[in-house]
């Protein structure tokens, strides 16, 4: 990565983030290859190119490549790998959702075709707004974060509408995806104020008088997803609060004490909500109601199977007959259209982002820093597994989407917001807070000099 020096030329100045140029290069080249094919494989007399079927990839195109060319404007010098790596997974989730006819009409809306742009400039302004340290102001609204996402729970479970077991904002949108950023900031916010005390145990129990407010606005957050009957999101926070309080602290008493805690609530949420204990049965004996609660699960494995090694091709597959195509079960039509092979290389790029993050998260330079990367990494991590391991029947179908790849603008527009704030964090601190160091060691090293000459004179004239 290049210094933290200004562009004295042109040259220097196209020469920032070059290695994610050519890295995002690449992905827009497999993005525009892959769209390709999936257009030449629908006709049966060749290609057919028109505009109106290439205005989702040129919006995506558009999108990636302002994306690159504002951050060399901006002098950005954060991470070069993240903005590729959601390039291509984006591409891939527009070569799935495409598949799946969430563009199939001439003139695709603008709600569908707004998504990805809106997602990449929130993410960009998040970046460098938060650059040079600045992210850490969010520390200053601690309980704002909190108020916010009690309120944000609270308002769906008031006004919204309940379909499949789970209740809906307005439209049917699910604005409680919020909650995997606004409580990740409120919990590293919160720690990173009292990081002392809670690093600190008494005993054998945590220090309760510092962390009852932190488990007081968890419980009652958690309590009301609970009511929403939203049990995938409450896994996702519930894991999320122990990675960043481990994280934070680095005390292995959290992870134990919560991992126990975890478990004895799950076998409560199972036992209490029939929502929950109907999601264990059709886990685990889907056969034996294959035309009701089983069928989802029956037809996304038989998708999956169909696919084989190699997958049926583009345009073979029949995605049509899986529930829910674009959102939960999309990780079924990939896996029909490419086979275990695909699948295989979308694993793979799921690993490169959540390595990266925790990479991030281990080399940012504060507290906070390594916290509220630390808490991105471990949501879009069992956001990732749950949604797999449910298509695939390893867990339990949770309704979770897939990050990046799923349709859904709520959930998009999180996943790009919360990478925009890793993207801040590995900015690093501010540039005169590394020159005052910097100057401050200089003088140091000047006034050892000159002690040290002091010391050489005074001994050859005792000599």
């Amino acid at each position: 990565m290049a210094g933290r020096g200004k562009p004295t030329c042109f040259a220097d100045f196209w020469q920032l983030r070059a290695p994610e140029r050519r890295l995002l290069l690449w992905a827009l080249l497999i993005a525009l290859l892959g769209y390709l094919m999936l257009l030449g494989a629908g006709p049966k007399d060749g290609l057919d190119l028109q505009l109106g079927a290439l205005i989702p990839f040129l919006v995506y195109l558009g999108a990636f490549l302002s994306a690159h060319l504002l951050l060399v404007l901006a002098r950005f010098r954060g991470d070069q790998l993240l903005l590729p790596l959601a390039a291509l997974l984006s591409a891939i989730g527009l070569i799935a959702q495409s598949r799946t006819g969430i563009f199939a009409s001439p003139a695709p809306g603008l709600d569908k075709l707004i998504l990805a742009p809106l997602g990449v400039a929130l993410m960009l302004s998040i970046a460098i707004a938060g650059r040079n340290g600045r992210y850490r102001l969010a520390t200053r609204a601690t309980w704002l974060w909190a108020g916010l996402s009690l309120l944000l729970i609270a308002l769906v479970l008031a006004t919204g509408q309940r379909y499949r077991g789970a209740v809906y904002g307005l439209g049917f949108i699910t604005p409680t995806e919020l909650l995997k950023l606004t409580m990740v900031l409120f919990t590293a916010a919160f720690i990173d104020r009292h990081l002392k005390s809670l690093s600190r145990w008494p005993g054998l129990l945590p220090p309760l008088r510092r962390l009852w407010p932190l488990l007081l606005v968890w419980g009652l957050l958690l309590a009301m997803l609970l009511l929403q009957r939203d049990l995938g999101l409450v896994l996702i926070l519930g894991l999320t609060l122990l990675a960043v309080l481990a994280a934070g602290t680095q005390h292995p008493g959290y992870l134990l004490y919560g991992s126990a805690l975890a478990a004895a609530a799950g076998a409560a949420v199972i036992n209490v909500f029939a929502h929950g204990q109907r999601r264990i049965d059709v886990w685990l004996n889907p056969f034996s109601d294959p035309t009701g609660a089983g069928w989802q699960v029956l037809q996304g494995l038989s998708g999956m199977y169909a696919g084989g090694l190699w997958g049926e091709g583009f345009s073979e597959a029949r995605p049509r007959y899986t529930p829910i195509a674009e959102s939960d079960l999309i990780y079924a039509v990939w896996a029909e259209e490419l086979g275990f092979v695909g699948s295989l290389l979308l694993l793979l790029l799921f690993g490169l982002l959540l390595a990266r993050l925790l990479t991030l998260a281990a080399r940012a330079r504060t507290p906070f820093g390594v916290m509220a990367a630390t808490g991105v990494a471990t949501v879009l991590s069992v956001q990732t597994l749950l949604n797999i391991g449910g298509v695939t029947k390893a867990l339990p179908l949770t309704g979770i989407t897939l990050p990046l790849i799923s349709h859904g603008g709520s959930s998009l527009l999180t996943v790009f917001a919360s990478l925009g704030l890793v993207l801040a964090i590995s900015d690093g601190e501010p540039v005169k807070s590394r020159k005052g160091t910097a100057a401050k060691a200089s003088n140091l090293g000047r006034s050892t000099g000159k002690s040290a000459a002091g010391h050489q004179r005074s001994s050859r004239a005792k000599g």
